[in-house]
């Protein structure tokens, strides 16, 4: 229970108070805060600066709940918001993020033989963020949004690109994951 008095002692509710209530879109959004840190830990490679990307995630997505249509995707709506605020913020501090070309080939075969799979086992968990690190911002983002669990339906609706290009980027951030890791073993 924690509310606000406004100027004219109006409650401004961020929770609402009653005890059978329907939860706040606040509320909602709350149930989501684990995703969107791991992602944005991922994103920024330290903690500090994945709690701001968070917090501004949430203050924005605030700010804007009038934008948000009830029945809609909500985790897909803060996915999308975090990932605006990342590229914001990025431009803010005039870093040039790679966004990789849609039109290029795959590079390399979808696929890993039994051996290369067991390779992975010995990966460690820095050897694995490093890897991701070194992708292009976009891949890196569908990589990490596969690992979250994300469909590729609401993985289209998080990057506002038709699924086929969902399927391709995943596709060509694999293929680029798997050389990054070939060439760090």
């Amino acid at each position: 229970m924690f509310s606000v008095r406004g100027r004219r002692n109006a409650p401004l509710a961020v929770v609402k108070n009653e005890a059978n209530a329907e939860p706040t879109l606040a509320e909602r959004a709350l149930g989501h805060v684990d995703e969107l840190y791991a992602l944005a830990r991922h994103l920024c490679g330290n903690p500090s600066d994945a709690e701001d990307l968070v917090q501004d995630t949430y203050a924005r997505a605030l700010a804007g709940a009038a934008q948000f249509e009830d029945g809609t995707n909500l985790r897909a709506w803060l996915f999308r918001i975090l990932r605006n605020v990342f590229i914001d913020q990025a431009r803010r501090r005039r870093i040039v993020l790679e966004v990789p070309d849609d039109n290029v080939e795959s590079l390399a075969p979808d696929h890993w033989d039994t051996g290369k799979l067991e390779q992975l086992m010995y990966l460690s968990s820095s050897e694995l963020s490093a890897a991701i690190a070194a992708l292009p911002i976009e891949f890196r983002f569908v990589v990490l949004l596969d690992a979250e669990g994300c469909s590729e339906a609401e993985m289209a609706e998080i990057l506002r690109c038709p699924a086929g290009t969902v399927k391709s980027r995943l596709s060509r951030a694999k293929a680029r994951l798997r050389a990054v890791l070939k060439e760090a073993k």
